[in-house]
């Protein structure tokens, strides 16, 4: 007699409201031309080669660069802000009040960030965003306790963090490994999904767009994946010192590098100095929903230039502390978390901010 199988239903997920974004602006901005990397031609060692070209020199020129074909429909994408959306439009404030990073005392951002939390000399406490910063492990609940109506959501979450690993940081890792003529394994052995670091999404910049400037010298991890959402606010400073705009491109990702590639790469690949500018008149009034994935490299990797590369020996190196006390990942991510926004800065001649982590010198734009 065949052996009776038991069919158990599909959960039954509760209703989520789509998020509407806001149209795209039409004012004529000054865009910034960064390179658009397509990651269909990734199939084919050919591909690679040539995406793995186009990327370095980006990642050399601006720093940053756009991502399509990157894995993950439009059906997809949209589905992940409706999510995003629900994380601070249906959870309410008492919970979300439970939930809130102690970021000073932990180093880590994981959790909501009350608003008013960080000061600056240019930013108004009462404008800066609340955000949500979620480890990428997602439903480990050892990791992070998450609020309740997110819940029912969080395989989808830890799909989209791996697709985000796996699918876009790893290859891109390979591309600048190979750009400097190392192992293209190199960063990627240092970017373990299940091993102890920092990596989140996603942020409601509902606040933040209000603001007059927010100045950044790139991030404190390797890479930054933002998916495109159409207000516009981002804005880099090129090559020819002149603020551009970032565009948006529907279902696109628009990719940075961190203080740690840097780091890694000895100033080969560049943390190109971002802010973020109130949006366009035509979007006044709509709220930035943001949805990133920031890549930390594992929390005992050495933040220090791969002195092996053929390429760096050929360009030189700039260190940017005493490479026999490099900091590792979490020393440098850690200190920055702790200190950023509440710690007193020493004020330069050119208007910068400086603050020393672990011995390497922080520059605040502000």
């Amino acid at each position: 007699m065949p052996a009776r199988i038991t069919r158990m239903p599909a959960p039954v997920l509760p209703f989520l409201a789509r998020y509407t974004p806001a149209p795209p602006t039409k004012e004529h901005l000054e865009w910034a031309p960064l390179p658009v990397v397509d990651f269909a031609k990734n199939s084919t060692p050919e591909g690679f080669a040539d995406l793995a070209r186009e990327a370095c020199d980006a990642m050399r020129t601006y720093g940053f660069l756009y991502i399509v074909n990157h894995g993950y429909t439009n059906a997809q994408s949209e589905r992940i802000f409706d999510i995003a959306d629900a994380i601070f439009t249906q959870v309410p404030d008492d919970e979300k009040k439970r939930l809130v990073a102690d970021f000073q005392n932990t180093g880590s951002y994981r959790g909501y960030k009350a608003r008013q939390t960080w000061v600056g000399t240019k930013t108004p406490r009462s404008f800066l965003s609340s955000y949500l910063s979620v480890h990428r492990a997602v439903n480990d609940l050892e990791l992070q306790e998450h609020a309740r109506a997110i819940g029912p959501f969080l395989p989808e979450l830890r799909a989209f963090t791996e697709h985000n690993h796996f699918g876009v940081v790893h290859p891109l890792l390979r591309m600048l490994a190979q750009g400097m003529g190392i192992p293209e394994e190199t960063f990627v052995d240092m970017h373990n999904f299940d091993r102890p670091s920092e990596s989140s999404y996603p942020r409601s910049d509902v606040e933040e767009s209000q603001t007059n400037n927010v100045w950044l010298k790139g991030h404190t991890g390797t890479i930054t994946v933002l998916w495109s959402q159409p207000v516009s606010g981002l804005q880099i400073k090129c090559p020819d010192g002149k603020w551009r705009w970032v565009r948006h491109i529907d279902n696109a990702l628009t990719v940075n590098i961190g203080d740690g590639m840097e780091f890694l790469s000895g100033g080969y690949y560049k943390a190109t100095i971002h802010r973020v500018r109130q949006p366009p008149a035509d979007q006044a009034g709509y709220p930035r929903l943001g949805v990133f994935y920031f890549t930390m490299a594992d929390d005992d990797a050495v933040l220090k230039p791969r002195l092996e590369s053929p390429v760096l020996k050929r360009a030189g190196v700039a260190p940017r502390f005493d490479l026999e006390h490099a900091p590792t990942m979490k020393q440098y991510r850690t200190g920055v978390t702790s200190a950023y926004g509440v710690s007193k800065l020493l004020k330069k001649d050119d208007g910068t901010e400086e603050e020393v982590i672990h011995g390497v010198t922080v520059k605040h734009f502000n």
